[in-house]
């Protein structure tokens, strides 16, 4: 009987955390990332609320009620994304109106509640199977870990939105095997549904918006949603998670028919790759290929696409996994928001917002995306590279003569969501010294941003002063590019001179100074005064107090190059309206997002923690309570940070995830199962040396196998966590032995202390790095070591072995481990 304790425990998590991914990226894609991890990070409080439930309400705790909790789980995992779309509520508001604030506690509440349901579930069978809790915790950790891979793999096969609903599965299998005779068909019934809802997922779980154009194809997997835009069938342009847009222009092959010498670029790279006999071209984020369609047109002899996405590498390699792409009638409203620019004798339609305006052919008819754009991928001068930029670059030395970086990370980075505000490596201090190193001996990089130029600024000059460098301020020069709203630093492996800073882009003329013109060195005198020149000039620390947004330099231990929102921003007005990307513009967004989640741990769920002591009842002394409060920040913080951290060597966020959580939930898990064979102070002592170990010198080892293949990197990744997660999943256990049937009640504080670790880690990393939270971490479970070594017992008085209850006849009687199992 113990085993199905087991199969429903790892079913119930194969539900929990593949549901926080799946509605972390469709939150993150229709809304915002803000607003999915400020939802989603008060929703998973629900676990411990629901085990406290248990606790405060012994009416709950009953067996028919292990069925009932976890079938309502289910029925809340499937109806609840679909209540959210259906309220919509309006982020941007949620400070200044009433309205939005009770929409967004609502779905909070909404999304919550299949977490309370399902920690009830889990309280349940841990309470009355403690004494089996290695295994229990093992099966719980395991299909944690197996919900990852399930996951990404659903999300992968079936896409987002169905998977969000088939995901909901596993947790009614799980209350269709507890519960008796005909009341099995009611979790079966949920099942079906969900099984029958999933292929219409897609409209459910999807805001209404207005378009820029006919979206003509759509894809949404574990990476991004994608959409392909048709612009009266003239121009294509693929979206990418509602925010990033990557053009793609229609070409027929036959560069031979075009005169580059006609051909005009909104940032014009031909003449820098003029300077080379033979240019190597890397394009970081190649998206829908117009920096490699550029690169060929002008002569580059060789050139790299390196694009993080999957599905768009394939797209643009072989066309459409869906189908043909039905090119539709050209619409006028579809084309009030393009420019026309004669190149080659056509008329080139392209949104007025796009990097580039340079439309060569009239495309044939139904076409994919791969014949619309001429196969450009497939000519042998072209590498595709499905990787991150950051892990490509590193491999090379001195091979690239132009690095062409546009708008890299998008704000689709930001939207997916990955977990804790996650950033990429891109726009690191180590990342220009892995950029200058990667360029030849005369090489230039290119690299335009709507948002991060001055922060940018402050590193280049940092990373060229480590690299040795006799004057930085000679080898880069920083642009302005008014009518695309953006800003490009150019950056030579040699010093520039007047000619190139003139020439690199077009000519600077008087009467192209509206398009682009110089911010370092200054076009005139009267630009002397900008954000730019000032950091170069005085240092970004003279200027920080009076800059709008955090100028200060990121590095791989503290890589978070999109949080530029400041406290002093905070005001009453900017508050009335905050805008998806306020923190772009100063306001402290995400630090505000984390101090709320923060407020409501602290104030609401840790004094319900409390509640217990004012009960009858056998209780927690202060140092179990203390204890499981200890382990659930330590654990949560450590999670976050390695996921963040080994980001570097893994590259892509998606693998990073997989890799860190599958590592650490199935180490976890085997080391649970052996946890009374185990010394405490061996538990303990090794996972405070390792962490210390991960903080201080694995630093070091990941920029030595930084070269290696991805499967490699990931296989190395698992090698530097598995021992760490095998002693971590030791605490849990080692604290249910000392507390037997109150576990419920840890378990409630350990969820509590959960979602606090995951923030207050954030703050520290922010502020000081991950060295430093890492060094937390290890200081928290060396704190859990001292309260477990204190002797004696951990409760007010021994638990009850069996609590009364009645049968429907009035007469008293009791409740056996043997019906719980």
């Amino acid at each position: 009987m113990r085993v199905r304790s087991y199969l429903v425990i790892a079913l119930i998590s194969l539900t929990l955390i593949p549901l926080e991914l799946s509605w972390t990226r469709i939150f993150s894609a229709e809304f915002f990332y803000t607003f999915a991890f400020l939802v989603l990070s008060l929703a998973v409080l629900g676990l411990g609320l629901g085990a406290l439930s248990l606790r405060l309400f012994r009416s709950i705790d009953r067996p028919g009620m292990l069925g009932a909790s976890l079938t309502l789980a289910g029925i809340c995992a499937l109806v609840g994304p679909i209540l959210v779309f259906a309220l919509s509520p309006d982020f941007s508001t949620v400070f200044s109106d009433l309205m939005t604030t009770v929409k967004i506690m609502l779905v909070v509440l909404i999304l919550m509640s299949t977490y309370v349901f399902a920690g009830i579930g889990l309280a349940m069978l841990f309470k009355h199977n403690h004494d089996d809790m290695p295994r229990l915790y093992m099966a719980d950790l395991l299909g944690a870990g197996v919900g990852v891979v399930a996951a990404i793999w659903a999300m992968n096969l079936f896409g987002t939105p169905a998977a969000a609903f088939l995901i909901a599965v596993p947790v009614l299998i799980a209350a269709s095997i507890v519960t008796q005779r005909w009341v099995k068909i009611i979790p079966v019934l949920v099942a079906l549904t969900a099984i029958a809802l999933s292929p219409a997922a897609d409209g459910l779980l999807e805001l209404e918006r207005d378009e820029r154009a006919p979206v003509i194809y759509k894809h949404w997997d574990a990476m991004s949603k994608v959409k392909v835009y048709d612009y009266g069938g003239r121009y294509r342009g693929l979206n990418i998670d509602n925010v990033a847009n990557s053009p793609v222009y229609p070409f027929d092959g036959d560069f031979s028919a075009i005169d580059p010498d006609s051909v005009q670029w909104g940032i014009d790279a031909s003449y820098l790759i003029d300077q080379f006999d033979s240019c190597i071209f890397l394009s970081l984020g190649a998206g829908g290929g117009t920096d490699v369609f550029q690169a060929l047109v002008e002569g580059a002899t060789e050139v790299h696409a390196v694009e993080i996405n999957q599905h768009i590498n394939k797209m643009m390699l072989k066309g459409d996994p869906g189908g043909y792409l039905v090119v539709p009638e050209p619409d006028s409203s579809a084309l009030d928001s393009v420019a026309t620019d004669t190149t080659v004798g056509t008329v080139a339609e392209v949104p007025v917002d796009s990097a580039d305006t340079a439309v060569l052919v009239d495309p044939p008819g139904p076409v994919t995306l791969a014949e619309f754009s001429g196969h450009i991928y497939s000519d042998p001068r072209v590498k595709v590279v499905t990787e991150d930029a950051r892990a490509y670059v590193r491999r090379f030395e001195n091979k690239f003569d132009l690095i062409y970086s546009l708008s890299s990370n998008s704000w689709a980075a930001l939207a997916s969501g990955a977990f804790a505000l996650a950033e990429n490596y891109l726009f690191t201090t180590e990342a220009f010294v892995d950029y200058w190193h990667a360029l030849s001996d005369s090489g230039f990089m290119m690299m335009e941003h709507q948002v991060y130029v001055p922060r940018l600024t402050s590193e280049v000059m940092l990373a060229l002063d480590r690299a040795g460098v006799d004057d930085p301020t000679q080898h880069f020069a920083v642009y302005d590019l008014p009518q695309m709203r953006r800003k490009m630093i150019l950056l030579s492996k040699r010093p520039l001179t007047d000619s190139i800073r003139y020439y690199a882009f077009g000519p600077l003329t008087e009467e192209r100074f509206g398009q682009i013109h110089l911010l370092y060195p200054p076009a005139s005198d009267s630009l002397a005064d900008n954000l730019i020149n000032q950091i170069v000039t005085q240092g970004w620390r003279s200027v920080a107090d009076s800059a709008r947004i955090d100028i200060s330099p990121v590095s791989d231990d503290r890589p978070f190059v999109a949080q530029l929102g400041l406290w002093r921003n905070l005001t009453g007005e900017s508050m009335e309206k905050v805008i998806p990307y306020a923190e772009f513009y100063g306001f402290p967004l995400s630090r505000l997002v984390m101090l709320i989640i923060l407020a409501v741990v602290l104030l609401i769920i840790i004094p319900a923690n409390l509640l217990p002591y004012v009960r009858t009842g056998p209780k927690l002394k202060a140092a179990p309570w203390l204890y499981f409060f200890a382990i659930g920040v330590a654990f949560m913080a450590v999670e976050v940070i390695l996921i963040q951290k080994y980001g570097l060597l893994i590259g892509s966020s998606l693998y990073s995830i997989a890799t860190v959580l599958l590592t650490l939930l199935v180490a976890s898990g085997i080391g649970s199962r052996f946890s009374n064979g185990v010394p405490d102070s061996v538990a303990f002592g090794a996972i405070v040396g390792w962490l210390l170990l991960d903080a201080f010198v694995f630093s070091e080892l990941i920029y030595a196998v930084d070269g290696f293949t991805l499967t490699w990197r990931i296989l190395f990744t698992g090698m530097l966590i598995f021992p760490l997660g095998f002693f971590m999943g030791m605490p849990f256990p080692k604290g249910t032995r000392r507390v037997g049937e109150l576990i419920d009640w840890g378990f409630a504080v350990n969820g509590a202390a959960s979602v606090l670790g995951s923030i207050v880690v954030l703050f520290i990393a922010f502020a000081w790095g991950f060295t430093v939270a890492l060094a937390f971490g290890a200081l928290i479970y060396a704190v859990a070591w001292l309260l477990i070594s204190r002797r004696g017992n951990w409760q007010t008085r021994p638990p009850q072995v069996a609590e009364p209850t009645t049968t429907s006849a009035g007469e008293s009687t009791t409740v056996s481990h043997r019906q719980w199992q």
